[in-house]
């Protein structure tokens, strides 16, 4: 942790909605002036689009049926946690990016699914900002969860999250269900061993748990809107947060522990600014204090 360069970590499975928050992160930094530089999870994959498809088939071929991009042989943790301990130091480190589309890949002129050279993280930027798989991962050779200074874990109930990765990958990416299907089952054994452990250490969680029936994900037309859903926030510890001021804020809300806030789906981010705009104000003191 680092008051001169202080870090926030988004962490969560495919699917989860960390991009959600990514956003509302960043009407919060455009809104304080915050210069944050934004680092995307998928670019500490270890392997480019057409490399990952080899290397699968070569492990289904050799009869590894859990091969994903949830574990660490597919994954650049050492790396990842070099940024996070330089930046912490020093606000400098070594950054590439992850071309997901043509529209992000033409900039670049190279094919989607590849990788950009790695370059430094631009100077004097006030905090870094990660959203990915592994935010808060903790294996015998890396400790990434011990270097952030705030570390929010977003986990929908298991159901939503499967239903919202079904239907983004039909819907942006072209898959069908059965494709999904497999790629979830050949997750879970990453997903057990390598994501659930991270929201242990996590410092606030987001949960969205639906109101409406889905005991089936695989059949699911649509994702539930935020108003067919409640949202479970969990602070590791409370000391410091005015639930009273919260909940006089954003209404129809209630204490389910001590700890633990919920609140109507549709209220999420008003709760997240509410949240964490004091939390941004604070390291920016602390920034500029020990400056």
């Amino acid at each position: 942790m680092s008051e001169r360069h202080p870090i926030i970590a988004i962490t969560g499975s495919s699917g989860a909605g960390t991009t959600s928050v990514t956003h509302t992160f960043e009407a919060i930094f455009r809104r304080e002036r915050v210069n944050a530089v934004i680092i995307e999870g998928d670019s500490f994959h270890r392997y480019d689009r057409n490399t990952m498809k080899i290397k699968a088939a070569e492990a289904e071929a050799a009869g590894n049926k859990n091969f994903s991009h949830f574990g660490p042989e597919n994954n650049l943790f050492q790396e990842l946690e070099a940024l996070f301990r330089d930046y912490g130091s020093t606000g400098i480190g070594k950054r590439r990016k992850y071309l997901h589309d043509p529209e992000e890949a033409a900039p670049y002129q190279q094919e989607p699914g590849t990788f950009t050279p790695w370059e430094g993280v631009p100077a004097d930027t006030d905090l870094l900002f990660y959203e990915g798989l592994h935010g808060a991962v903790l294996t015998p050779e890396v400790n990434i969860a011990q270097h952030p200074d705030l570390l929010i874990g977003v986990v929908p109930v298991i159901n939503l999250e499967w239903i919202q990765k079904l239907y983004r990958d039909k819907k942006q990416r072209g898959y069908s269900t059965e494709a999904v299907t497999d790629t979830i089952l050949r997750r879970m054994p990453d997903y057990v061993n390598y994501i659930c452990p991270q929201f242990v250490h996590t410092h606030v969680n987001f949960q969205r748990v639906p109101m409406v029936d889905t005991s089936n994900p695989f059949i699911a037309r649509d994702i539930p809107s935020p108003d067919e859903s409640m949202v479970v926030i969990r602070f590791a510890n409370p000391k410091g947060i005015d639930f009273q001021y919260l909940r006089s804020m954003i209404g129809d809300s209630f204490m389910s522990r001590a700890n633990t806030i919920v609140v109507p789906g549709g209220k999420m981010e008003l709760a997240m600014q509410l949240i964490f705009t004091p939390f941004v104000w604070r390291m920016m003191e602390r920034k500029k204090r020990a400056s």
